[in-house]
């Protein structure tokens, strides 16, 4: 695969390959172009394709950054603020940058893989056009669904596939500004515990979650990050989504779930993926549970606003 650089600009490109060998040939291919140009680059792939990768270029390069995505992306949300670290790092020094990024594999959890295509669509509008930063996105199409790959090529401006890149005939454009992107999420259970809440209330849906925490076996500092996000989100909905808001918590078997909702409507595609600022009056909530939570959906309308977090049972929640 020869990936060469055409024009100076932020470029999104999924990368479609059909085994390991086509994978750590394309992306090393990637690297050495970027290499040969003096272009910096980061690579966030699951450690065991890290491995391949590593060993077609022969060992580690200087001016290349290997991170593992199952830590990087363990929530989806955080991986955008990982390529913006790697890109105020290296701006300004007069070359270009590139990424690799895998954030989608076979048997992701079904929730979670909702969140990645969401967090691929978001990328598109995370990066300023004129920015020099070219990003590659591995797919295995050996082993991903159809539907995967699908939307995958509605995400991405332009795909590399047998061994030449062309623009996506069905990339989806989204707007700067207006309802968030994701499918509807489905309903809370019946058997879902339902606390509605205003401002008087705080201190009672904090005891509410701390105690259904402690019930599910998670752990003292879990439960403590579960608590403060439900606050923030909780307090998010009393100052901006009509003063009141409900909240539903329930079990799933790999999760605690608390999901809050109220009147209000957040029209920035990017909230709480971009590190908020340090006026008293810059957003913070979102920014917080999604360092703190396992996954965060974040479904906002002229209906209202959705948050729904989870906090896995297990310290860690299985990707792929």
């Amino acid at each position: 695969m020869a990936a060469k650089r055409e024009s100076q600009e932020f470029r999104h490109e999924a990368f479609f390959y059909a085994d390991d060998a086509e994978f750590s040939a394309g992306v090393a291919s990637f690297i050495r172009d970027g290499l040969a140009a003096g272009e910096p680059t980061m690579v966030i792939l699951p450690q065991e394709k890290s491995a391949l990768v590593q060993a077609e270029l022969g060992g580690g390069r200087p001016g290349v950054w290997f991170a593992d995505m199952r830590e990087v992306g363990h929530n989806p949300a955080r991986i955008i603020p990982a390529w913006h670290d790697f890109v105020d790092e290296h701006l300004g020094r007069g070359v270009g940058l590139r990424g690799i990024g895998e954030p989608i594999g076979p048997g992701l959890a079904a929730d979670v893989l909702v969140e990645c295509h969401n967090h691929e669509a978001l990328l598109n509008l995370a990066f300023p056009d004129l920015l020099d930063f070219w990003l590659l996105c591995p797919y295995d199409s050996g082993s991903l669904p159809v539907e995967v790959l699908d939307q995958a090529r509605r995400n991405h401006p332009r795909i590399l596939e047998n061994g030449g890149a062309h623009a996506s005939a069905s990339y989806h454009h989204l707007p700067p500004m207006g309802e968030l992107p994701g499918d509807p999420l489905p309903d809370p259970p019946a058997s879902a515990v339902e606390v509605r809440f205003d401002a008087g209330c705080l201190a009672t849906v904090r005891s509410l979650v701390a105690d259904r925490a402690r019930d599910t076996g998670l752990s003292t500092d879990r439960e403590a990050d579960l608590v403060l996000s439900v606050n923030e989100i909780a307090a998010n909905s009393i100052q901006y989504g009509g003063g009141s808001g409900v909240l539903h918590m329930w079990q799933e078997p790999s999760a605690l779930i608390c999901d809050i909702r109220d009147d209000g409507v957040i029209t920035d595609p990017l909230v709480g993926r971009l590190a908020p600022g340090t006026s008293p009056e810059s957003s913070r909530g979102l920014w917080v549970v999604n360092q703190l939570c396992d996954l965060v959906q974040v479904r906002s309308s002229v209906a209202g606003t959705i948050v729904r977090l989870h906090m896995a049972l297990s310290r860690r929640r299985s990707r792929f």
